[in-house]
């Protein structure tokens, strides 16, 4: 097993590194990149369940690099990139409802009576979330460019994954003269609000906000992961229909930072003998859910557990091949709820 680099960030954790104590922008290139190796992922942060882990892991392929980050620790992100837009916390299963009015000062608990603002796990779930498209145009909370026509919005900041009931808050979100964000929050029941100023950072994808805490830090920097291991919302088939629904155990990749994988089913070529050739002759899937929840069967039961039949190739943002299988992630097959194994290499 390769040594990983283990960092944590967020609000009530200490960045820890377990096996070395640099950065990755703080040391060179590695020439050749890691190898790989396999490892364990320990999303869980107390006594909670495993199916309720507390963080999420965030894993750089190159540098060997594992990353936790508290999937609580921030209720809204503002995006670094060139357009405006602001998204919900996917990780709690946060939701919103846009209000037809302009200013903090005049809303409170009234405007939430009647107001339904949980997941009843229906298709009516897609109006208060946002969509699972990859395009973020099509995020919940619009920004206006004309200042006094931006709305305000009510927040359930999510109880997915175990996560207690908190305090609704109500938002606005403006443009600024500095090229960022300005947020103005404050809890429903506050006849006062806050503002805060959110600058772009080109060097990340978003900038994390918490109504507790401000500018929180809770997401490696965007050439710092490859993949991420989480809890979070997605789509979920049910009949003829989708809806929104929270899994635990589901894998993203780090599509704003040009992340791609591909899915490899055993018969096309196998994880121990796939060649570089073989690996830049797959077809890339550039979206954030390429890897989602395909790689295991249900996460109940005596039936839950990973799919041997496939592996994943990720192509990173420098153009390295690593091949990704997973080893376990349920009691049911051998594994630790919480504790997930996978093995990743780099393809030569």
């Amino acid at each position: 097993m390769m040594k990983n680099k283990i960092i944590a960030i967020g609000i009530i954790v200490v960045s820890i590194s377990i096996f070395g104590s640099c950065k990755k922008d703080e040391m060179p290139v590695l020439t050749p990149p890691s190898t790989g190796g396999d490892t364990t992922l320990n999303l869980i942060a107390g006594s909670e369940s495993g199916a309720n882990a507390a963080n999420s892991a965030f894993v750089d392929f190159s540098t060997n690099q594992i990353t936790l980050s508290e999937r609580a620790s921030w209720d809204v992100a503002f995006y670094c990139g060139n357009d405006f837009r602001v998204t919900l916390n996917y990780k709690t299963a946060a939701l919103t409802v846009a209000l037809n009015k302009n200013d903090l000062t005049t809303v409170n608990a009234a405007d939430t009576v009647g107001l339904a603002l949980d997941l009843s796990y229906s298709t009516t779930d897609f109006a208060m979330v946002d969509s699972f498209s990859d395009n973020l145009a099509y995020t919940k909370i619009a920004i206006n460019n004309v200042l006094a026509e931006n709305k305000v919005y009510i927040i359930q900041r999510g109880k997915g994954g175990g996560i207690a009931a908190r305090p609704w808050y109500k938002i606005r979100v403006l443009k600024n003269g500095a090229g960022g964000y300005t947020l103005q929050y404050a809890r429903i029941t506050e006849t006062t609000f806050r503002t805060l100023d959110i600058t772009k950072d080109a060097e990340y994808n978003f900038k994390f906000i918490s109504f507790d805490n401000g500018i929180v830090l809770s997401e490696p920097k965007k050439d710092d992961w490859d993949i991420q291991y989480s809890s979070a919302l997605y789509k979920f088939p049910m009949g003829s229909e989708e809806i929104p629904f929270f899994f635990s155990d589901i894998v993203l990749i780090n599509y704003l930072a040009g992340v791609q994988a591909a899915e490899v089913l055993n018969t096309q070529f196998t994880y121990e003998n796939i060649s570089k050739a073989n690996a830049q002759s797959l077809t890339y899937n550039s979206s954030k859910w390429a890897i989602s929840d395909k790689w295991r069967t249900s996460t109940s039961g005596a039936m839950a557990g990973v799919k041997t039949d496939r592996f994943y190739v990720v192509k990173d943002q420098i153009g390295n091949y690593y091949k990704l299988k997973f080893i376990s992630f349920h009691n049911s097959e051998g594994g630790v709820r919480g504790k997930p194994k996978i093995a990743y290499q780099l393809i030569n």
